[in-house]
């Protein structure tokens, strides 16, 4: 212990022992890395009184923040710097190739705007709009009338809470509750029931005049014309009692039709049956035809004098008996 003496700073035998166990190239490298990191400190301790030292617009010093420890040290470590790699290749699309139907992509616009495909031109938008402006014009407001005599009212129960909507259109004043309670009269026919029950023709249901109807629009496709809707008691008083005369001849009329159909029905049947037996007779004709053996004779034989042979048929062997002059 008496021996040992404490230095300041202390004594490092171990540094002179690991200088000469390293070899000159890694000396020579050592040297080399520290006159490197002390570049880099002194470059670093430079900027730093450069940016400090000039004042910002307002006559501040910027705010600055102390590089990491690892950088001030100048190490030469590029992991965080180095540009991403490639994603790999699956091999299992290794000579392979995608070949994609372009005529059956759909442009979806980022799953944002979706376009069903179906473009509306000027003509069909301007028929649109029209269609769109009869309907509005059947929803106007009605007047206010002061007088209570002036007052619309039902035509069954005498309310004055009426749909005026029909007033408007069939010029048929009813309420709500008595529109509901009389389906029988106060119901709305389409057209095409119009046609097909009461025998009604298009002239007849597009003159407003002679069966008011109201529009709405098609529920089949919003580009279709407007749907007409007839009241039943209009239609019914107009079929039965101006055009056919009674509910019989209605019904006559009718049956006679549908007589009528049914027997067109049956003679366009009976002309295509007859149609297909005619083809099947001919082709049937055709083929026993077709199985018909034609002779084909040779080259004549002379059996005898005086110009007598006999020709025999190529296929079937038949023989007749021929005389030349």
């Amino acid at each position: 212990m008496s021996d040992v003496r404490l230095t300041t700073p202390p004594p490092q035998p171990q540094a002179a022992t690991l200088a000469g166990q390293l070899t000159p190239e890694q000396l020579r490298r050592m040297e080399i890395n520290r006159l490197k990191a002390k570049a880099k400190a002194r470059e670093w301790q430079a900027k730093q009184a450069a940016s400090s030292s000039t004042p910002n617009s307002n006559n501040k010093r910027p705010i600055t923040v102390e590089p990491h420890s690892r950088n001030a040290a100048g190490n030469d470590n590029t992991e965080y710097t180095r540009a991403p790699k490639p994603l790999p290749r699956d091999t299992r699309l290794m000579g392979k190739y995608i070949e994609y139907d372009l005529s059956k992509m759909v442009n979806r616009k980022g799953g944002f705007l979706v376009e069903d495909g179906k473009e509306i031109d000027e003509e069909t938008r301007r028929k649109e709009m029209l269609r769109e402006a009869q309907r509005a014009k059947q929803n106007f407001d009605p007047p206010v009338y002061l007088d209570p005599e002036l007052t619309p009212k039902c035509r069954e129960c005498g309310s004055v809470d009426i749909d005026f909507t029909f007033k408007k259109v069939f010029g048929c004043c009813v309420c709500n509750k008595c529109k509901n309670e009389k389906p029988e009269l106060y119901s709305l026919l389409t057209k095409t029931e119009c046609k097909e029950d009461y025998l009604l023709t298009d002239p007849e249901l597009r003159d407003h005049e002679l069966l008011p109807h109201l529009l709405k629009a098609n529920p089949h496709s919003a580009t279709w014309n407007n749907m007409m809707l007839f009241l039943r008691y209009q239609v019914e008083e107009y079929a039965i009692n101006k055009k056919w005369g009674s509910t019989e001849a209605l019904d006559a009329e009718y049956e006679k039709r549908v007589a009528e159909k049914k027997r067109q029905r049956q003679k366009k049947f009976e002309k295509g049956l007859h149609e297909l037996r005619k083809r099947t007779k001919e082709s049937l004709w055709q083929q026993r035809k077709d199985e018909e053996h034609h002779h084909d004779f040779g080259v004549t034989e002379r059996t005898g004098e005086g110009g007598q042979g006999i020709q025999r048929c190529k296929t079937c062997g038949f023989e007749v008996e021929v005389e030349e002059f």
